[in-house]
């Protein structure tokens, strides 16, 4: 496997022999101070180019990169078209086991996007076409404090969706439950969760993608509780874990709620959680719900 520092020659050598690419800036987790190094992180690059289209005409030119396990070209899929013209992606996967996301932008594009990305990291710039950027940092990625109205929101969703889980399981419909658990009613719950490391490290850490970090910054019993709401595809784990998301959500929530003087929503939890244990014991064939 190729080093970093073999790695980041290569990008750049093929940066400084080829006149089309002007400047080149790294970002990612390689240039977070914050996040663990191993052999799985990613070289996140944008390459500033003048034409983007003397590239993506022949994309024969990334093979100087290495023998690829796979390729893909996000904004050449069908499936997610994009309008995008100030912008390519290659993300490539090595036979080495490293892997490029390699990103054509234009300088204006590239301003844009730095400006709000406080990890980028300057590699080369031939020409000053790039704004000065600060020292990397994960600011841009912190967790946010809530202002009443998103802590609201927050509560408000998380307990009108439970109830799509509760359908799907008496339905026998696990697909749709297991969707509607992971989705809508996990994105609350890992919302209220970074709010509540936020509380608990004065907003000045994140939780990464998915929360990947977040056993970092809170206690371990409730990091044992947050890991207790992954079911299998059986049917029973999955209504104790749709139970074992509202407590948690309930008892993490009232803990940001009183930092802020914030309301939860006690009557909606209450009437809403009692109507999921209703649903769960309610017989299979029934033809009314009360």
């Amino acid at each position: 496997m190729r080093n970093e520092q073999e790695m980041i020659d290569l990008i750049l050598s093929t940066a400084k022999e080829d006149n089309r690419i002007r400047a080149v800036i790294m970002n990612g987790s390689r240039t977070n101070s914050n996040a663990p190094r191993d052999c799985f992180q990613d070289y996140d690059i944008v390459y500033v180019v003048r034409d983007i289209q003397s590239f993506t005409s022949d994309h024969r030119w990334v093979d100087r990169f290495g023998k690829r396990i796979i390729m893909q070209m996000p904004d050449d899929s069908s499936l997610f078209p994009t309008s995008d013209r100030d912008s390519f992606a290659y993300l490539m996967l090595f036979e080495d086991g490293n892997r490029i996301d390699l990103t054509l932008m234009t300088a204006d594009k590239a301003n844009e996007w730095v400006s709000g990305d406080s990890l980028s990291v300057l590699l080369l710039d031939k020409d000053g076409i790039i704004t000065p950027i600060p020292p990397s940092n994960d600011q841009d990625y912190q967790v946010q404090p809530p202002n009443a109205a998103q802590f609201a929101s927050c509560c408000n969703e998380f307990w009108w969706v439970s109830p799509y889980v509760a359908k799907g399981l008496w339905r026998d419909e696990i697909p749709y439950a297991k969707a509607m658990l992971e989705e809508p009613v996990r994105d609350m719950l890992l919302k209220m969760l970074g709010w509540y490391a936020g509380v608990r490290t004065d907003f000045t850490v994140s939780i990464g993608k998915c929360g990947k970090y977040l056993n970092r910054y809170v206690e371990a019993p409730v990091w044992s509780d947050y890991l207790l709401t992954y079911p299998d595809a059986n049917f029973e784990h999955i209504w104790q874990s749709l139970f074992k998301m509202g407590e948690l959500f309930r008892t993490i929530a009232k803990q940001v709620a009183d930092h802020f003087s914030y309301t939860y929503p006690e009557d909606d939890d209450r009437r809403v959680f009692t109507y999921l244990k209703h649903v769960h014991q309610l017989p299979a064939g029934a033809t009314e719900v009360y």
